[in-house]
């Protein structure tokens, strides 16, 4: 059902009783006589000053939940962040670039490379730049019974995410460079695992942050494993190699654990010029993150906080704040 819309006496008295707190809680109370827009567009003002967007991934990845601790942690009285579910490294950059609220956003380090071969964008190498490296990202590949080797996916249905996702940029990269036809789908994630368990499709390509909260669920007796991936040479000149132990995953992979690839995540921002407003709360984000980042290195918050390097560079990217 459609969110009802509200309006009428009822919903002003309520601004305003909203108003009348906010002001008091902060600044001193506007005198009387004062305009209701007035104040109203007051209120707006101090609330957007110190607001930042961040757009991330969906429900069941490491993004949105690394959207929630930046949250979770850096919120206070002069910075707020508010964190939205995206849809994969190649929209979230468009957003970034192009949508109102949105100043920063997680991605794969390879979706700059692809937006510049694929003449996504222009200027994206001028207006997307970089706060940081935050972890590696691992490729799994789900599959079911029957499938020994990624060479058997040749042919077979393989979801890989919708398009225009991260995941979709990465399958298609991956299998291009191992000269592997599959013959791709494009269903949500949570859409695919229950079609992979009902036999509709071989496998599902998913690039997150282990462990992937989208396997919590999935036990032994379904028949269901993750596919290994060597480390070809071929895809060692843009991923890394990488590995799931067995604790990570134990329905999923044997004792000995299983090798795959990892390509790096970035939190990416809008290069807004220097001195404007959105620059100053980019660059008062930055700030607060450097000075409070031990707390993320604490539970409740993303084990992949562990990883994260603040000085670590990018190639290809530049570095938000970095001189001209």
């Amino acid at each position: 059902m459609a969110a009802e819309v509200w309006t009428g006496p009822g919903r002003r008295a309520l601004l305003l009783a909203a108003a009348t707190g906010l002001v008091a809680r902060g600044a001193a109370a506007q005198p009387q006589g004062v305009p209701e827009v007035a104040q109203l567009n007051a209120l707006a003002a101090r609330a957007n000053s110190g607001t930042v967007g961040i757009i991330a991934g969906g429900i069941d990845g490491t993004y949105i939940r690394i959207a929630a601790d930046l949250a979770a942690v850096l919120d206070s009285e002069r910075l707020r962040v508010i964190a939205m579910i995206g849809r994969g490294s190649v929209q979230n950059i468009a957003d970034i670039m192009l949508l109102r609220g949105v100043d920063l956003g997680i991605v794969q380090s390879d979706v700059l490379a692809f937006a510049r071969r694929e003449r996504l964008f222009p200027s994206v190498d001028r207006l997307v730049q970089y706060v940081c490296k935050l972890y590696d990202e691992e490729v799994h590949i789900l599959v079911r019974s029957g499938i020994g080797a990624v060479q058997d996916l040749a042919g077979q249905p393989v979801n890989v995410d919708l398009r225009g996702s991260g995941t979709a940029m990465t399958a298609s990269l991956l299998f291009g460079a191992l000269r592997i036809a599959v013959q791709e789908r494009h269903d949500p994630q949570d859409v695919a695992l229950e079609r992979l368990r009902r036999g509709e499709i071989a496998a599902l390509v998913y690039v997150a942050g282990k462990p992937a909260r989208l396997f919590a669920g999935v036990r032994a007796e379904e028949g269901l494993r993750l596919l290994p991936l060597p480390a070809a040479p071929a895809l060692l000149e843009t991923y890394l190699p990488a590995s799931f132990p067995e604790a990570d995953y134990p329905a999923l992979v044997p004792p000995g654990g299983t090798e795959t690839l990892a390509v790096g995540a970035v939190l990416a921002v809008y290069g807004w010029p220097q001195g404007s407003e959105r620059h100053r709360k980019v660059a008062r984000f930055v700030e607060a993150l450097t000075a409070n980042f031990d707390a993320f290195l604490r539970p409740p918050r993303h084990p992949k906080w562990r990883e994260v390097n603040l000085a670590a560079t990018v190639p290809g990217w530049t570095r938000f704040g970095a001189p001209p």
